[in-house]
């Protein structure tokens, strides 16, 4: 039984994080000064700025519990943590007119500090797992309802053992006491719950049951709330949702059930990914800039026409864009160009521009959409309206990718999805995108683009 523990455990973690920030302050400022004197002054700043980080964190959700998290989400809450204290760290410095902490020593602060802090939770993060596989730091859940539901989930539980969780057995009031279930046990029928919890022994009800059982909810979760077990509940519509992403939200009061979660709905999320689209396609601009005017003199040498070659597609809310390209074709109609799809020895394609295509550099210009805010560096691809009108037909879940912007680059063309591939499996992987968005991410994709995606078979 964990829940007797949870509070030292909660106290430790704030421990460990107050002792490596204290060892990142400590490394900041030896880098950051030069004389003894300079060290000396600068270390009371630790007495107020490791205390706010850690208010900081407490307020932005850093020490709920992680256990069943993948870690690229618990770095994502960690970083966003970090930023909103450094930020008010910088804020409260500024307002009270501190002259004795120079700005280098605080850049440094907050890049040390990040890095130690993920480094810190995924070594704490990795030691646990270990311990839990050992069968150490274990949570005892019950499930009520044995049907398909109860069942799926006592799997998942078993095949992360990880995670530390523990089933004990169900409760049901359709299958025999003593009966086994995946080798689970159950344990009696639903009024057999108060007689469960009275050892304190279990930490967490799990309620599976069937919308038929309605009736059965009010009691389950008073009796629970008596016994103070958390309770959670796993709808019997939970097929039709889409896994992980469904979140509370309320009217007025009233709770409603939001059956996609898009992460970048939140505010600070979209300004997180808006300043790195603004960074990298500033950067991109800048950097390739010698590259695109060798590849516009290229196309005015090979063939005659337009340098660049616009298109309308589909965005954000379903409005429609011009994008922007690096013409690769002979000049053709625009109804011919809008509804028509490519292939890999299409005629249309000039030899320079076959090279474009190959290596994506027909895509460059599209760093200025991003910049217009057109378009995302990373998210799902646009399409054209005569094929979006087509796809949203056929593709179940088509148009649910124009809840975000679309991107030059993503998740779909990284895993090797474009070009004239399964549109339904790069519309699986947008879906992945949209529901699980992180900055992480974003920057993982970046590079899988840069090192795997730029050149591609089905580039054409």
């Amino acid at each position: 039984m964990v829940k007797n523990h949870q509070r030292f455990f909660n106290v430790m973690q704030v421990v460990l994080d107050a002792t490596t920030l204290s060892l990142a302050y400590v490394t900041a400022v030896l880098l950051s000064q030069s004389n003894v004197v300079g060290i000396v002054a600068q270390q009371r700043g630790a007495l107020w700025m490791i205390p706010l980080l850690l208010v900081v964190y407490h307020f932005m959700d850093a020490y709920s519990p992680m256990r069943s998290c993948r870690f690229r989400r618990v770095a994502f809450i960690v970083t966003k943590a970090h930023l909103t204290g450094v930020f008010i760290v910088f804020a409260a410095a500024f307002l009270l007119k501190d002259q004795h902490h120079s700005r280098k020593l605080f850049l440094m602060f907050a890049c040390i500090g990040l890095l130690s802090m993920l480094l810190e939770r995924y070594v704490v993060r990795r030691t646990l797992r270990h311990l839990r596989q050992k069968g150490y730091n274990q949570k005892l859940i019950l499930i009520v309802g044995a049907g398909t539901t109860g069942l799926e989930f006592a799997r998942k539980v078993l095949s992360q053992r990880d995670f530390g969780y523990q089933v004990i057995g169900f409760l049901d009031d359709e299958a025999k006491m003593g009966d086994l279930i995946d080798g689970k046990e159950v344990l009696g029928n639903c009024d057999a719950l108060s007689s469960l919890l009275e050892d304190d022994s279990i930490d967490d009800v799990v309620v599976a049951l069937t919308v038929n059982s309605y009736g059965r909810y009010g009691s389950i979760i008073e009796t629970c709330e008596k016994y103070g077990v958390r309770t959670r509940i796993i709808p019997d519509y939970s097929q039709f949702l889409p896994s992980g992403t469904p979140h509370m939200e309320a009217f007025d009061g009233i709770p409603m059930l939001s059956v996609r979660r898009i992460r970048l709905d939140e505010p600070f999320s979209r300004f997180l990914k808006r300043a790195l689209d603004v960074v990298v396609s500033l950067s991109a601009i800048l950097l390739t800039g010698p590259l695109m005017i060798a590849i516009a003199i290229g196309i005015k040498l090979t063939s005659p026409g337009a340098l660049l070659f616009r298109q309308t597609r589909i965005g954000l809310n379903n409005r429609p864009f011009d994008i922007y390209k690096f013409r690769t074709m002979r000049i053709d109609t625009a109804k011919t160009a809008a509804t028509t799809w490519t292939t890999a020895k299409d005629v249309r394609t000039t030899k320079f521009g076959q090279f474009l295509r190959k290596t994506s550099l027909d895509e460059l210009p599209q760093f200025f959409n991003v910049l217009f805010s057109h378009m995302s560096v990373i998210g799902p691809r646009p399409e054209r309206p005569f094929f979006v009108d087509q796809f949203k037909e056929e593709i179940p879940k088509y148009m649910v990718k124009h809840q975000v912007k679309p991107g030059i680059t993503g998740w779909a063309q990284v895993n090797g999805w474009r070009g004239d591939t399964s549109i339904r499996k790069r519309i699986e992987c947008d879906l992945y995108y949209i529901e699980n968005w992180e900055l992480l991410l974003d920057i993982k994709i970046m590079f899988l683009t840069v090192f795997k995606g730029m050149v591609n078979k089905n580039a054409y």
